[in-house]
């Protein structure tokens, strides 16, 4: 019968230190002298993003145009720069190579036809030497696509970034998940929250 009697009253208790706990966790602090907003660094800390600039994207698209890579340092994103070189360099490579590979084998088709000898002869027939010219000269057509692609792919990266880097990604209006524990009952609840603060 006591420990009936004994089990409300401790239970009561802990209730109430919790509350006292809780209650002081909440109390003010009247040392500090209050700041308006505008002179709060608080304030300023939470403004994560750029002031929106409309001629950013344009002026980046231009950069990258003139100077690929230069788009992408005004954005501030250097380590793109190794990617776009690496990007429009293999291409032309690729495009100078293929250029020497043709002009090798036309010159000695060329040379053929003309009854001298040239360095292929006995190896490569005239049916091979016109092969190799078409191929070389296919790689060297869709090396300066490539190119020329990748090259446009450079402006295009420059502009998107300068338009996302200025788009505002802060907690004021927010759409997430949402994961509650019911503590009484043990289940768990599942939803979507829509935060929006002004």
């Amino acid at each position: 019968m006591k420990s009936k009697q004994l089990f409300p009253i401790i239970f009561l208790l802990l209730f109430t230190v919790q509350l006292i706990a809780q209650q002081d966790s909440l109390s003010v602090d009247n040392s500090r002298p209050i700041q308006p907003i505008s002179e709060s660094k608080d304030f300023e800390k939470e403004k994560d993003y750029k002031p929106y600039n409309a001629l950013a994207p344009a002026k980046a698209a231009f950069y990258s145009a003139i100077l690929p890579g230069l788009g992408q340092i005004y954005n501030g994103r250097i380590w793109k720069v190794p990617i776009v070189y690496a990007a429009i360099g293999i291409p032309v490579y690729l495009y100078i190579d293929n250029n020497k590979q043709y002009d090798r084998y036309r010159t000695a088709y060329k040379q053929r036809l003309a009854g001298k000898e040239d360095e292929f002869a006995g190896n490569i027939s005239d049916e091979g030497l016109r092969n190799a010219q078409e191929l070389y000269q296919r790689n060297k057509e869709l090396s300066l696509l490539f190119a020329v692609g990748l090259y446009a792919l450079n402006i295009i990266d420059a502009n998107v970034d300068a338009h996302l880097q200025q788009f505002n990604v802060n907690e004021d209006l927010s759409f997430k998940p949402n994961y509650k524990l019911d503590e009484f009952t043990g289940k768990s609840n599942y939803g979507f929250s829509l935060n929006y603060k002004f």
